[in-house]
């Protein structure tokens, strides 16, 4: 853990209207802690030209209008410390090279075509000479996790070739593939298939399938399928209850959550966690009389109330910053013997911090070390968020460092908080660094990783690195999702590189993700801009109710 005279230091810095007693620094040893680095801004050294682009192809409605736009320095510019890694990173080959093609990539080929239907795909894919001894079934789906058509293509394909059987755990994979993409009836169907397989639906199938309803705002489906849980296999307990309310809650139904409480409350043994979760759901939605009110029938029912409970209001409170009830809260637990654990402090620090307040936040450090309680991963990754939010860099990087030497290995949501912190302050080799780190380390990145440095890469117009990055990502099995593709076509709108932003918006649409309507009349407008009709007319046919931009006279 960082010593008392490190937290002093940092807490003092984050006033500069109250010093620290003289006395008291030296009482505690204290000495400067953060010295400084450079970051490098030397010119880059070319990356190899085998370097195959991971950008979509340029649509020829784009490409063969003569728009006068050049390429400029910053497309081929990498960092020099970084080159060699960049350009000895396995890349995923998309079109003819020298070298011969791996099965999986030449599958990688064939999906990243869009399809109408998973039927086409699939035809596709048999008019190949692959077979699914070729290949991993699992990494394809993980690669094509946000592209349902393509993954579920995969998936039928697979499934129709002799000798092979999906397990029960690619099913639920498809099962969460297809309630995210909202396919419904494609779900349900599933549902009913491995139903048929016996011994293929689990209580996680079923969590799967009432989180993806829920979340969708079909609380009276998720419901009905607990109801029908022992008809699929499952046992109706206490655990697939509190699964379903989980899931309610979760998707901002806590009174549909209510309503199933009361409903199945008398038919099936209930535990603490069922009343919590109820508690979290009313506090989540500001109703703190009703969560007393179901802190009162937990006790009625024979549960003592636990720091799980307290916690859910400590967060509700801190969500308004009425921390004088926090404080509250925390007497109370401590009087009822409940020890506030590292959730409870990472919620009230956060809180602190993202009200300005750094130097309070800093103290629940030292609380937490008097309550002997370790700090954890997402402790550390919150308050490295606060204080690179407050500008902090190299006190966020001085914790950073501190939590290995505490043995605390960073998790992917600590690289990220770092990454994304260096790429709003425009760090852009402290953030590669860091995802090269994260590479070392073996930690698996997502994709939350990778949409700070594609942001960042459009902002700065590095499309080199650009294209390293999406095939880190195709390597890493991380599907780029909407929010991912929207990003994408904003950022690259921005930066001028109209055709590239163009590609990404017809990659976008073919894959059926409905982009929204303010993206499509940015495209448009800006179009409009640079007297690219024939574009803009294209854009208007693939998603039709794009608004005509507005003109000035």
């Amino acid at each position: 853990m960082l010593r008392k005279h490190q937290i002093l230091s940092l807490a003092s810095s984050s006033n500069p209207q109250r010093n620290l007693n003289v006395n008291s620094l030296k009482l505690f040893g204290f000495s400067p802690l953060f010295s400084s680095t450079s970051t490098s801004t030397n010119p880059s050294a070319s990356l190899d030209s085998s370097l195959t682009s991971e950008l979509p192809d340029i649509p020829s409605w784009v490409s063969k209008q003569n728009t006068g736009t050049q390429p400029s320095g910053d497309d081929d510019f990498v960092i020099p410390s970084l080159a060699t890694w960049i350009e000895n990173h396995p890349k995923v080959r998309l079109f003819p090279t020298k070298k011969p093609e791996t099965p999986v990539e030449k599958i990688t080929k064939i999906l990243k075509c869009p399809y109408p239907s998973p039927e086409i795909v699939v035809q596709a894919l048999n008019a190949s000479d692959l077979s699914v001894s070729d290949v991993s079934v699992d990494q394809l789906l993980k690669r094509f996790s946000n592209s349902w058509i393509s993954a579920y293509g995969v998936f039928i394909w697979a499934k129709t070739q002799s000798g092979y059987t999906h397990t029960p755990e690619l099913y639920n994979f498809m099962v969460d593939v297809l309630g995210k993409a909202k396919m419904f009836d494609l779900l349900l169907d599933l549902i009913e298939e491995m139903k048929q397989l016996k011994g293929y639906i689990n209580l996680d199938t079923i969590f799967k399938v009432m989180r993806r309803l829920a979340n969708a705002r079909r609380f009276s489906e998720a419901i009905e399928v607990f109801r029908r849980i022992e008809e699929l296999g499952v046992e109706k307990d206490v655990m697939a209850l509190n699964g379903l309310l989980d899931a309610l809650v979760k998707g901002d139904g806590v009174e549909h959550a209510c309503e199933a409480f009361v409903e199945l409350k008398e038919c099936i043994p209930l535990n603490s966690s069922t009343f919590n979760i109820l508690v979290h759901g009313f506090c989540k939605a500001r109703r703190l009389s009703d969560a007393r009110k179901i802190l009162n029938e937990m006790n009625e029912q024979g549960f003592q109330p636990c720091t799980v409970s307290f916690t859910c209001f400590i967060e509700a409170y801190c969500r308004e910053k009425d921390f004088r009830n926090v404080d509250a809260i925390l007497d109370e637990m401590k009087e009822k013997g409940c020890r506030p654990n590292a959730v409870t402090y990472t919620i009230i620090m956060h809180a602190r911090g993202k009200a300005g307040e750094i130097g309070k936040a800093l103290e629940v450090y030292e609380m937490m070390k008097k309550d002997s309680c370790l700090p954890d991963s997402s402790f550390y990754g919150s308050l490295i968020f606060i204080l690179s939010k407050a500008g902090r860099l190299k006190d966020a990087d001085e914790i950073f460092e501190d939590m290995v030497k505490q043995g605390v290995k960073p998790n992917a949501l600590t690289y990220n908080t770092m990454i994304s912190s260096s790429c709003g302050h425009s760090l852009e080799e402290k953030a590669l660094k860091l995802l090269k780190r994260m590479e070392e380390d073996s930690c698996k990145p997502d994709i939350s990783t990778y949409a700070p440095l594609l942001k960042m890469c459009c902002r700065k117009k590095r499309m080199k690195v650009l294209n390293f990055l999406l095939s880190h990502m195709l390597n890493n099995d991380v599907s780029i999702d909407h929010t991912t593709y929207t990003l994408l076509v904003r950022g690259l709108c921005n930066s001028g590189k109209l055709e590239q932003a163009c590609a990404f918006f017809e990659e976008m649409v073919l894959k059926g993700m409905i982009p929204k309507g303010s993206i499509c009349t940015m495209l448009v407008e800006k179009l409009e801009k640079e007297d690219m009709i024939e574009a803009k007319q294209k854009v208007q046919e693939l998603v039709p109710n794009v608004k005509e931009p507005k003109i000035t006279v």
